[in-house]
């Protein structure tokens, strides 16, 4: 892409040129690409451009050259080989994949690299088209940046719309492993706090527990089910049902009843040596079939910083 300065903009910081003319870009895509060097400037009367920095500016006919990969711009998720990958399963209508703790499941800026969805359309790029957005193709779901465990593609439109209709009804059996505090957590239950976006931290999502919550913030319900699996240490290891999961459910659902995730620092979880995120882990997805989608079930063993919370170093890997 290329921008010709002109008079009124003779002066002007080079990376506000760039977000004038490419708003979609965001101030954090912008910054990735003059530190990249994918950003040059050809001074008016010069062959050949020059690399130059965000805080440059530059005369009234210079020629500002952005280099952009295809798709970039509308927010597509860029193929990136080098993302980490591991596939589960792999049938010709659906993908299972290990997320590790610490990669982001889709992209945010336009052309950012290293999310699972960008080594998804690197390796498939079938999935391209499929999806709730070019950003997210085939995924049936996320998770956050730091829960590890197992995340959900179909490789078709129709695999697709079967599947995610099946989370939306709760027909899709999801399982997530969590350690939290034992001390006076019953051996199973039900949460069913509304959840809403934060009023005053974006980061984080707001459990409506009480009804003036609910006429203010106008939350959408949530659901989570849980049973206590054992305990090590004051510490509880937990399996957690949340059929629709939205956005940090258990997190917040876990918090809202005083026991907020091992190491989930964002809602008041308690820092634990050795154990550098939430203490979340997605380990189960099971498909009972239908006439277009086999049936399917994955399992995911406790990663080895949870699991040594709770005492099962030993355990950890293991199928």
């Amino acid at each position: 892409m290329k921008i010709t300065i002109s008079e009124v903009q003779a002066g002007q910081r080079l990376d506000k040129l760039l977000l004038e003319a490419m708003p979609t870009l965001g101030r954090a895509g912008a910054k990735r690409l003059f530190a990249s060097g994918k950003v040059t400037l050809q001074e008016a009367g010069r062959e050949r451009g020059r690399r130059v920095s965000k805080g440059d500016v530059g005369r009234a006919g210079d020629v500002l050259s952005v280099e952009v990969e295809p798709g970039a711009l509308e927010g597509s998720a860029v193929p990136d080989a080098e993302a980490p990958l591991e596939v589960v399963l792999e049938t010709k209508d659906v993908l299972v994949l290990e997320k590790p703790a610490g990669q982001p499941t889709a992209p945010i800026e336009p052309g950012e690299r290293g999310t699972l969805a960008n080594a998804l359309v690197a390796r498939y790029p079938e999935l391209v088209g499929i999806g709730f957005s070019a950003r997210e193709p085939g995924l049936c779901h996320r998770l956050d940046t730091e829960t590890s465990g197992l995340v959900l593609a179909a490789r078709s439109k129709e695999a697709f719309e079967i599947l995610t209709r099946a989370i939306k009804e709760e027909r899709l059996d999801k399982r997530y492993l969590l350690v939290c505090s034992a001390k006076d957590l019953p051996e199973s239950g039900t949460i069913e706090i509304p959840l809403a976006p934060h009023p005053k931290d974006r980061r984080r999502v707001y459990p409506c527990v009480h009804p003036r919550d609910v006429e203010r913030y106008d939350p959408r319900p949530a659901r989570t089910t849980w049973k206590k699996l054992e305990e090590h240490g004051g510490m509880a290891l937990v399996e957690a049902r949340a059929g629709k999961a939205s956005r940090h459910q258990i997190r917040a659902h876990f918090a809202a009843i005083g026991h907020p995730l091992a190491g989930d620092v964002l809602y008041g979880g308690p820092t634990v040596e050795g154990l550098g995120r939430h203490a979340l882990h997605a380990h189960w997805i099971a498909w009972g079939g239908d006439a277009k989608v086999a049936a399917f079930t994955v399992s995911s063993p406790l990663p080895g910083d949870i699991a040594g919370v709770v005492g099962k170093q030993g355990e950890a890997g293991e199928g």
